[in-house]
């Protein structure tokens, strides 16, 4: 099979990556720049670099399009938002060509985090208590009905751009600097505590394939995953396949959710619709078998399955020792990078070029480094330039569904 993947600038797009071209495929890789360390492995065979899907819509099209044609791509795996921008405009992909992400109205659906809390509540999921706001006014009176609490945008990711009064990050945000809209509202809750729980999953026909459940038990910043461990997945299976039978028993892709275990109890928190750090711990053959159908039951992560990328354990080391070296040191020493058993360093040693990236994205601003590192591949809910008439649609009645 011929597979492009695209944002590979992605951790776990240079697994998918490794997992495809050490069995025999025809791996491209792509990416908006061209030091994406998936763009430098060895199991591709060849990579390109494509316009910004969030900035330059059009020409991005044009580009996969050109890649599908000239290498005779049979399949596109994305890996981050850049699926919203390709599920807008399949109709302007080569027909030959299987797109592996939902429909763009599904997507919608599972991105947006108050019509998110709709479909997780019909699915019978346990979900905190969620008020939307559209103004700083109501912001100010949703914190104040509860003592602690927990805020972001509705279309937001990565664990950036968080107001909270409690934990390990209460006042890394001021209210000030919160700017809820009608059109980029802000969804407020009460802080439930308790670690983050978070799972990785492929889903064919509306049934769930693969699954792999996992906790971060080392974060860069208190936000980004570093070290992963793949937890028991009897809950999480079943409360992922609720949520598709709600949403579309037709479903195929790959999804991603986060919960909270608070008190022995999942709460679901939010879902990225598309793969996350999660399909790193899964195994080759289990991954091409879940991903091509082929497996009679669901593909599991056996708990305890452990990896970490092993350059931002040791850097986080050193940015905050005190709090994170003897953790760190353990992981360095004990649990397996994520490119264990590749023989493909050389891939990651292009990591930098992400932060260079990112700089140039964020025009210096360093607080803002994180959030620009994938700033050119986000989506957040606006309409697409050239999408269907019955995608402008869905989109509206999917802001209409928020609560």
């Amino acid at each position: 099979m011929r597979i492009l993947v695209t944002s590979s600038r992605n951790t776990f797009a240079l697994d998918i990556i490794r997992k495809f071209g050490s069995t025999g495929h025809y791996v491209v890789a792509a990416d908006t720049y061209a030091g994406a360390i998936g763009s430098h492995s060895r199991y591709i065979s060849s990579h390109a670099v494509v316009a910004s899907p969030r900035f330059e819509t059009d020409q991005f099209i044009d580009d996969i399009t050109r890649i599908v044609n000239d290498h005779e791509i049979d399949l596109i795996i994305p890996t981050f938002e850049e699926a919203f921008y390709l599920a807008a405009r399949k109709s302007d992909l080569p027909a030959a060509v299987t797109l592996f992400t939902g429909r763009f109205d599904k997507l919608a659906q599972l991105h947006d985090k108050g019509s998110f809390q709709r479909i997780v509540e019909r699915a019978g999921v346990p979900i905190p208590e969620t008020v939307i706001v559209t103004d700083k006014e109501e912001l100010h009176a949703a914190i104040e009905r509860f003592p602690q609490f927990f805020a972001r945008a509705v279309f937001s990711r990565g664990g950036v751009s968080l107001l909270t009064n409690t934990g390990p990050l209460a006042g890394k945000m001021a209210v000030e600097d919160c700017h809820p809209t009608p059109d980029q509202p802000w969804l407020v809750q009460p802080f439930t505590d308790g670690p983050m729980i978070c799972t990785y999953s492929i889903i064919v026909d509306g049934r769930v394939t693969a699954q792999c459940t996992y906790s971060a038990p080392e974060q860069w910043a208190h936000s980004t995953g570093i070290t992963f461990l793949a937890e028991d997945s009897t809950r999480t299976l079943e409360y992922t396949q609720r949520i598709i039978d709600e949403l579309d028993p037709t479903y195929t892709g790959q999804l991603s959710f986060d919960f909270v275990n608070h008190h022995g109890e999942l709460y679901a928190i939010e879902c990225n619709p598309r793969p996350t750090n999660g399909v790193i711990l899964l195994e080759t053959a289990e991954f091409l078998a879940a991903l091509a159908g082929r497996n009679g039951s669901t593909a599991v992560v056996e708990a305890g399955t452990e990896r970490q990328i092993r350059l931002a354990v040791l850097a986080d080391a050193f940015t905050e020792p005190v709090a994170h070296l003897k953790t760190s040191l353990h992981d360095l020493l004990e649990v397996h990078d994520v490119g264990h058993g590749w023989h493909d360093s050389f891939a990651m040693m292009w990591g930098p070029a992400a932060i260079i990236h990112g700089a140039k994205l964020a025009h210096g601003h360093r607080e803002q480094l994180l959030k620009a590192m994938g700033d050119d591949i986000v989506w957040n809910g606006e309409p697409i330039v050239g999408m269907s008439m019955h995608d402008a649609e869905a989109l509206e009645e999917v802001h209409a569904q928020r609560v």
